[in-house]
């Protein structure tokens, strides 16, 4: 029978070649020097970074998350990874180090590596607010003794992320806010924070033009549709150009210079230009499996005798921000593409055209792959255990 890790895997793997199939796709042109052929896709860099990526996710389904959770001093990941975030925040701004692209500076190149510290901070913070929520126990249900201390922290994080890209320090403070509140706080805690919480929100959208311009945008496309509204009206016309059945893989009008961030932001629409509705159902459907086999290993009541060690908190909070980080990406970039949102830089996870975020989703993934792993030993032994006491008391009888 088909584990829910083994459902993790499998829809993450789909989500990976659908993934490269459309970023290759969307990066075709015209011009007499393109260089696309099958032996150039199969060794291409979205191929290499998917298998790279399934790497790493085999990578995380080895590592034992209990021990993780329960590591000390220099040996605990949490500490290497706060560090990792605030230096990665810094080394954004930093002339011959950050790059800058489309305007903003969310980009670090070491030599031929190039990644988003905002990457790192969105699924390192899982790890973190785990850690501490266990670590406080009880005290969680305190408001400035559990509910403050890692709200501020991840809203520090999340202030040196939104001056770049305000859409993924929202989703951290997302995630941080579900997770407190599933380690204990209380509701009405997120509640009084509420209101300061939308000021700062509208205040960085008030001082970003670009970002008001996405707001009016939002509200009448049409109003400026060679402007600021020419992103979302591409898009809608991508997809409806899709009709139920598509116009057929690698057939999409709108990737030849017409729909902006073909391969990232908005590669969903070119999914549903070329695969039509089918296409776009198989996207939702692997999303939805994947976070219901997730949430299975997480959530997993198991009729186990008493005593018998289960899942930690720790493993559980960490397996819930991972898919809550996930579920909500995906939600919010699909909202975005179909213009049921604002327009914000947030990509489909392993789909949008994507190489440290690829892998750092699979790891993530791996993690909650590891959990189920972990139970299903313990499942295989108290089995072997119950087989060994029949076969004794047959012997004594």
């Amino acid at each position: 029978m088909l584990r829910a890790g083994q459902g993790i895997a499998l829809c993450s793997i789909c989500l990976l070649v659908i993934g490269v199939v459309f970023v290759n796709s969307a990066s075709l042109d015209v011009s007499g020097d393109s260089k696309t052929t099958f032996d150039a896709i199969l060794g291409g860099r979205a191929t290499l970074f998917a298998l790279a990526s399934v790497l790493c996710m085999v990578l995380g389904s080895r590592l034992p998350i209990e021990r993780i959770g329960s590591a000390r001093g220099i040996f605990n990941p949490v500490w290497w990874i706060i560090a990792l975030i605030f230096a990665g925040i810094v080394l954004v701004h930093v002339p011959g180090i950050g790059r800058e692209v489309n305007g903003a500076s969310r980009w670090i190149s070491l030599g031929p590596l190039t990644f988003q510290p905002s990457e790192m901070a969105k699924w390192g913070m899982p790890l973190i607010l785990a850690w501490w929520c266990c670590q406080r126990g009880a005290r969680m249900r305190s408001f400035w003794g559990g509910f403050v201390p890692p709200i501020l922290f991840t809203a520090v994080v999340a202030m040196g992320i939104a001056i770049e890209d305000l859409g993924t320090a929202t989703l951290i403070m997302l995630i941080a806010l579900i997770v407190v509140i599933a380690a204990g706080c209380r509701w009405w805690h997120a509640a009084t924070l509420a209101p300061l919480a939308i000021l700062g929100f509208v205040g960085l959208i008030i001082v970003s033009p670009y970002r008001v311009n996405r707001i009016i945008a939002y509200l009448d496309p049409y109003a400026d549709s060679q402007g600021i509204g020419y992103h979302i009206i591409q898009s809608m016309g991508a997809i409806s150009g899709g009709g139920l059945t598509g116009r057929g893989l690698g057939n999409s009008v709108q990737k030849f210079g017409y729909l902006p961030e073909g391969t990232t932001d908005f590669i969903y629409a070119i999914v549903c230009e070329e695969t039509g509705m089918l296409g776009a159902f198989l996207v939702v459907s692997s999303y939805a499996c994947l976070l219901w086999c997730g949430w299975l290993v997480i959530g997993a009541v198991r009729s186990v005798p008493r005593g018998v060690s289960r899942l930690s908190p720790y493993a559980q909070l960490v397996g819930l921000g991972i898919l809550a980080t996930l579920g909500f990406q995906a939600v919010i970039n699909i909202l975005v593409v179909t213009g049921l949102a604002p327009t914000k830089g947030i990509a489909l996870p392993l789909v949008s055209r994507g190489g440290t975020g690829w892998m750092l989703t699979c790891f993530s993934l791996g993690l909650i792959i590891s959990m189920d792993r972990m139970m299903a030993r313990e499942d295989a032994r108290i089995e072997a255990d119950s087989v060994g006491g029949n076969s004794l008391a047959q012997q004594s009888a």
